[in-house]
């Protein structure tokens, strides 16, 4: 382990050692502390930065990360070598930094950590002002986990950021689910317009239809069916996707076909729909609720309707669905992912017959990757827009994403399903009638 060392008291250690005492290998990153101690290979194309005591503070009070995000957000800890708005550089360096720091250094060395470090570097210094309480804390206005009201609250702290600020990182579209890229070499509008084709595609949508899209975010798919002559609702629960919405549909004249409401999917109340788009909210609804969410959806449908549920998913089935704590903090209040496999099997003890899966982690690498670049462009903008702490904490979400989908640790699934007639039958071409 190539470590740099400056002079301390006996029987101390200094931030690089204590640093080195966590990890289980040579770091692939150079990783700098402020007391001139040093951890990782000297010729590294990114330094990791420790810049104050706090940035150590962040580290052992909250390891892995929580602590992480805590002190990037802060500025105690700061990446040399790229843009300060390239988050995915910048978390790929956390990223390192956290899987390489996982070792529990023995009853000994912890002891010399603590007498290192000082008692007073063994609390928790302020935490973001962006970061809710953990779950088990997690109190919105005393209601239950996955009530409307507290899906509600989850959804516009998420949500009703600013659509400016949307719209500098998802482009024209506003689309913020994972787009389909026709090419490798396709743009990010190209990809999305894609998806939207596809999913249309797949439901077998034709003029004089009637979809519901659960989950419309700013009604991308909403205004793609309406323009071929599909009668459309879509419901949200964020006011600032209504209003973006709402101002879209009448720009393109579609009011007499698509409408977008503030409304919990759980409370639609017209039936017999032809199909039911569901595109990036199973996210949010909480494992338990899968059953009901699934037989909600059916319900809708009428005999022979068809839904394309589409949503991240984990690569098991047997392991953890809560995020991770960055997420649950940050981004994703009580958000949790299964895996597809537990998807599947949920809608069709939901009453729905699977017709058709597949897995576009690829295209949800990429589009993260250009959602980032688009993050890096607006840059200035985005910071004077939100400020740069927040804007910061997309890019590491962001990049945090791209990483995950990068190397397999989320996917992402669509699942066609029809509900049946009575009969137990469905009027369906015998092979896949879409384009890929």
């Amino acid at each position: 382990m190539t470590t740099t060392r400056s002079s301390t008291p006996s029987g101390t250690m200094t931030i690089g050692e204590i640093i080195g005492a966590f990890a289980t290998g040579e770091p692939p990153l150079r990783i700098e502390a402020y007391d001139g101690s040093a951890i990782g290979p000297a010729d590294s194309d990114l330094v990791l930065r420790l810049k104050s005591e706090k940035a150590l503070q962040y580290f052992v009070t909250a390891p892995g990360d929580l602590g992480l995000a805590r002190a990037y957000l802060m500025g105690e800890l700061e990446v040399e070598g790229v843009h300060p708005g390239a988050p995915r550089d910048v978390f790929g360096s956390l990223e390192v930094f956290r899987k390489t720091m996982t070792r529990t250094p023995d009853a000994r060395t912890l002891l010399r950590i603590a007498r290192s470090i000082g008692r007073e570097n063994l609390t928790v210094p302020p935490i973001p002002a962006q970061e809710v309480p953990p779950a088990w804390k997690r109190v919105v206005s005393g209601l239950r986990r996955h009530s409307k009201e507290r899906d509600s609250e989850v959804v516009s702290y998420h949500y009703d950021v600013s659509n400016r600020f949307y719209e500098w990182i998802l482009g024209p579209s506003m689309t913020y689910t994972c787009a389909c890229y026709p090419e490798v070499d396709a743009s990010l509008e190209t990809a999305q317009e894609n998806k939207y084709r596809l999913v249309f595609d797949k439901l077998g949508l034709s003029a004089g239809d009637r979809l519901l899209d659960v989950g419309c975010g700013w009604g991308g798919m909403v205004r793609y069916a309406a323009r071929r002559g599909v009668r459309v609702i879509g419901v949200t629960l964020s006011k600032e996707q209504v209003e973006w919405g709402r101002a879209a549909i009448e720009a393109e004249g579609l009011g007499d076909l698509a409408e977008v409401r503030l409304q919990d999917y759980r409370d639609v109340p017209e039936r017999d729909f032809d199909a039911v788009s569901s595109i990036g909210i199973t996210e949010h609804i909480g494992r338990k609720n899968y059953h009901d969410y699934f037989s909600k959806l059916h319900g809708y449908l009428k005999p022979g309707g068809i839904l394309l549920n589409h949503c991240i998913t984990r690569p098991d089935n047997a392991g953890k669905v809560k995020a991770g704590q960055f997420i649950d903090r940050y981004i994703f209040p009580d958000g949790e992912l299964a895996g597809a496999g537990t998807v599947h099997v949920e809608a069709e003890n939901a009453g729905f017959e699977v017709l058709h899966e597949e897995n576009l982690r690829p295209h949800y690498a990429m589009t993260l990757r250009d959602w980032c670049a688009n993050l890096v462009e607006h840059w200035d903008s985005a910071v004077e827009e939100v400020g740069e702490p927040m804007a910061k904490l997309w890019g590491l979400y962001m990049g945090a994403c791209q990483y995950g989908f990068e190397h397999n640790k989320i996917q992402l699934h669509q699942i066609l399903a029809v509900r049946l007639a009575d009969e137990q039958t469905w009027d369906r071409p015998l092979r896949p009638w879409w384009q890929p």
